[in-house]
């Protein structure tokens, strides 16, 4: 037992030594990597640690959006209220975003993606508390999204930024895949694991009830990425050393903005969370009013926009063809334009998770695209500041219109807003095909591009 348990130490340690070389290696080329697999990015250490950190924060952050929502939706019978609560969320990437990409090329990513788990924790364990002690008013809900989204922010640039010191190059699209498989999937995941309580709201007023639990275990989620946050032993950090935060950020604004295939893409992509993405303020109305559920039903939609998440991501985990990865690209934005006009149109429940599951599967695949192609095109050094602004315009898009749709949802049915906003994407998006910089994107030659 004793020459086992040796065995398996000196194994670990082969494993970390490994992880550690990409750090420093993983823009050369390596003939002895093998062929790309579903999971392969999964057996660097690092990487696996950072992945079940995210899943679990991941897990945690859209199970809160769903018990959120419909928790101050009750409070309050506003969709703006609800709107307000998840542009709260969603501003920090405005706000924080560009700050946390500086500190990601100055410090240590792994830091700052443990000072954030831990942050989440400790944010998620008051929320859970104030809400069993029935202390819980609209205003609590909104002050602590923005704390929650706030640390959301901070971990997303940071995790970006770390993947290609983790994973050799020939693993960045499944790296990247199974990493946005945390964000996207977890739609899937956090909703279930809460979905059978959220029955039980306000079900006894003296004791528990399903809110309570669905919040505890949203808090327990977050305590286990921590967890496994602490594990990640990648030093690595970009090359900033002593400019001050606005020299760092208007250096990153000036690449962004003087390297035309990096902006077109961000561009894109803003355009594509603004008119696609921007509908989660508005489930509970359409779950009350247009399908005439409850609760559970904002946690059945929000998980079908999961499935068809999870399938997007495991599909491109496995897809190695920079060709056929540039037509998905072309033909999940098209999906995801498209997709919010069937879920309008929806009057019954089955038809509105199909519509869902459609819209995850468009949105997913065409982040992990768009995201991808940023990593590409991205070089080390300035890899922090290039996520965050991207994520700065990407979420800025969604907090706004988050806001405005629940906004509008409280005088017109929100489905008119989602089906104008999806047909003006999917028109975008054929109309601007041929553009020079979109057409070497569809037709696979992001590598060809210009790297700056």
């Amino acid at each position: 037992s004793r020459c086992l348990f040796i065995k398996i130490i000196v194994k670990f340690r082969r494993w970390d030594i490994k992880s550690s070389y990409f750090m420093n290696e993983n823009t050369k080329n390596s003939t002895n990597i093998s062929k790309v697999t579903y999971f392969s990015s999964l057996k660097y250490p690092d990487f696996l640690r950072m992945w079940l950190a995210s899943l679990f924060a991941g897990s945690s952050h859209w199970g809160l959006i769903v018990i959120r929502g419909w928790v101050v939706y009750q409070i309050s019978d506003s969709s703006m209220y609800v709107g307000l609560v998840t542009f709260a969320a969603l501003i920090p990437m405005v706000v924080i975003n560009p700050f946390i990409g500086y500190l990601a090329d100055k410090f240590q990513r792994r830091r700052i993606l443990q000072i954030m788990f831990f942050v989440n924790f400790i944010h998620n364990l008051g929320l859970a508390i104030l809400y069993f002690m029935d202390l819980i008013v609209p205003w609590h809900l909104v002050v602590l999204a923005f704390v929650q989204g706030t640390a959301r922010a901070s971990q997303m640039p940071s995790g970006q930024a770390l993947i290609p010191n983790i994973v050799p190059k020939e693993n960045l699209l499944n790296a990247v895949a199974l990493n946005m498989s945390t964000v996207h999937a977890t739609r899937l995941l956090g909703p279930l694991a809460i979905a059978p309580f959220l029955s039980y709201i306000g079900s006894n007023e003296d004791s528990i009830n399903g809110t309570d639990i669905a919040f505890f275990i949203c808090t327990g989620f977050y305590a286990l990425s921590f967890i496994f946050a602490l594990m990640i032993r990648n030093t690595s950090s970009g090359k900033i050393s002593s400019e001050s935060f606005f020299e760092g950020f208007a250096e990153g604004i000036r690449y962004v903005h003087s390297n035309k295939p990096i902006l077109i893409i961000i561009m894109l992509t803003t355009l594509h969370c603004m008119l696609t993405m921007s509908f989660e303020s508005v489930l509970p109305y359409f779950s009350v009013n247009k399908l005439g559920a409850e609760g559970a039903a904002v946690s059945f939609l929000m998980m079908c926009v999961g499935v068809g998440a999870l399938n997007a991501s495991i599909f491109l985990a496995g897809t190695s063809s920079e060709k056929l990865k540039g037509r998905l690209f072309y033909y999940f934005a098209i999906l995801s334009g498209l997709a919010p006009v069937l879920l309008s149109l929806s009057t019954n429940l089955l038809l509105s998770m199909f519509a869902t599951m459609l819209m995850g599967l468009g949105q997913a695949g065409f982040m992990i695209i768009s995201t991808t192609i940023i990593q590409i095109m991205s070089p080390d050094y300035i890899r922090g500041r290039i996520a965050g602004i991207y994520a700065m315009y990407a979420g800025g898009s969604m907090a706004l219109f988050n806001f405005l749709n629940g906004f509008v949802a409280d005088f017109i049915d929100p489905g008119y807003s989602l089906a104008i906003q999806g047909i003006f994407f999917t028109l975008l998006v054929i109309i601007y095909r041929k553009q020079e910089v979109l057409k070497n994107v569809y037709s696979g030659k992001s590598y060809a591009l210009n790297q700056g």
